[in-house]
C-alpha cells in the first residue's frame, strides 16, 4: 500500500511554465580535482580528510560515490512528489551529523552501495523512464563534483525532468555555484537560527551562518517559484523547518526570518514528523514527540505574520514508517 503524501499546502502564487534553462556553469574538470590540495574543503567542517586517497572525513565517507536507495518516493511536498513520486536518490553520509538524525542508519556512511558517475547517471535516466517528476538529490553535498559529473553526462543522454536538491543547508556558497544551472529546485532545511542550539545538537555552532548564506545563493538561482500545468514545481525553493519538541520559539525565529527575509520568492514547509530515536531515548526533550499544541502554535504564528506560500503536515506523521528502508533499492544495475 502506498503511504499517503504528508503535507498540505497554503498558497496564492500563480503557477507558470518555467523557462527550461539548461546551461551550467558547473567546471567542466574531472572530479577529483575539486578536492584542493591539502585535502576535502567542500563543507563549512572544512575537515581536510584526503577522501581520494580513501580517508574518510566528516561526512564519515570517502570520495567514491556510495548511495543507499534509488526509488519514486512519494511523502515529499505535493508540488515535489505529485502523484506519480520523486525520484529520490539517497546519499550515504552527512556533514552534520545531528544527534536526532532522523536516516541515522545511512548518515553515517555505513549503509549503501557504491557506484561509478557513470552509474549515478544511468539511475537518473532510469527513474526519469520510472514517470517521476524529478530527480530528489538527498543529501549529496560531500559527493557534489561526481553528482555534477553524472547530471552533465545524464543531460547530454536525454534527461529532461527537473533536478531538486534535498539539503541540510550546512553548504558553502562556492560549492553550490557548481550547481548553477544543473538544479531547478532547491529544498533546504533552516534546522536552527541559534548558535548555541546549533552546537548542542549538531556541534555546528557556525550553522546558522552557513545556512543563512547556503539560502540566499539558491535563492539567488532560482528567484521565482515556477510550476506546470499539473502543480509540479519545475524552479524555485523551498525552505524546510522540521519542528523540535519543546522549540517551538526557534521554530517561530526561523519562519519571521525566512518570511521577512525572501517573502514570495520562497516557500516554507513547516514539519511535524520528527521521530524520536534510539540514540535521543533518554533526552527529555528529543525523546519525546512533538505536541500537537506546538505545532499548532507554529502555524498560528505563520498566518498571523503572513505566510501564505506554504505548507504543513496533517495527521499523524512521526513515525518510522514514513522513513524509507535503505536496502539498496535501485541502486544497482540488473546487467
Amino acid at each position: 500500500m502506498e503511504k499517503p503524501n504528508r503535507f498540505s499546502q497554503n498558497t496564492r502564487a500563480d503557477r507558470k511554465e518555467p523557462d527550461r534553462f539548461r546551461g551550467s556553469n558547473a567546471p567542466d574538470t574531472e572530479a577529483e580535482g575539486h578536492a584542493a590540495a591539502g585535502g576535502c574543503r567542500l563543507c563549512p567542517r572544512e575537515c581536510g580528510a584526503d577522501r581520494i586517497a580513501g580517508k574518510r572525513g566528516r561526512c564519515g565517507v570517502s570520495w567514491k560515490l556510495r548511495v543507499a536507495r534509488a526509488a519514486l518516493h512519494m511523502w515529499e511536498e505535493p508540488c515535489i512528489s505529485g502523484r506519480e513520486g520523486s525520484g529520490a536518490v539517497f546519499f550515504s553520509g552527512c556533514p552534520l551529523g545531528c544527534v536526532y538524525c532522523q536516516n541515522r542508519e545511512i548518515s553515517h556512511g555505513e549503509r549503501g552501495e557504491e557506484i561509478s558517475v557513470e552509474r549515478l547517471g544511468e539511475i537518473f535516466l532510469e527513474l526519469q523512464r520510472q514517470k517521476a517528476n524529478n530527480i530528489n538529490l538527498v543529501t549529496a553535498g560531500h559527493y557534489l563534483p561526481q553528482v555534477c559529473d553524472a547530471l552533465k553526462l545524464a543531460r547530454s543522454q536525454g534527461l529532461v525532468i527537473p533536478v531538486v536538491y534535498n539539503s541540510s543547508a550546512y553548504e558553502k556558497v562556492e560549492s553550490l555555484r557548481c550547481l548553477e544551472g544543473l538544479v531547478d529546485v532547491y529544498l533546504p532545511d533552516f534546522k536552527y537560527i541559534s548558535a548555541d542550539l546549533s552546537e548542542k545538537y549538531s556541534r555546528a555552532p557556525d550553522y546558522p551562518q552557513a545556512a543563512m548564506a547556503a539560502i540566499r545563493e539558491m535563492v539567488r538561482q532560482r528567484p521565482r517559484p515556477q510550476f506546470d500545468g499539473r502543480g509540479i514545481m519545475t524552479s524555485g525553493v523551498i525552505v524546510r523547518h522540521l519542528l523540535l519538541p519543546g522549540h517551538v520559539r526557534e521554530a517561530k525565529k526561523i519562519v519571521q526570518y525566512l518570511h521577512e527575509t525572501y517573502g514570495e520568492q520562497i516557500y516554507i514547509s513547516m514539519m511535524n514528523q520528527y521521530t524520536p530515536m534510539a540514540a535521543v531515548a533518554g533526552d527529555a526533550l528529543l525523546g519525546r514527540r512533538v505536541t500537537k499544541r506546538e505545532y499548532a502554535r507554529l502555524l498560528a504564528f505563520a498566518e498571523e505574520i503572513g505566510v501564505e506560500q506554504g505548507f504543513y503536515q496533517e495527521g499523524g506523521t512521526a513515525a518510522e514508517s514514513f522513513i524509507p528502508e535503505f536496502g539498496g533499492q535501485g541502486v544497482l544495475s540488473d546487467n
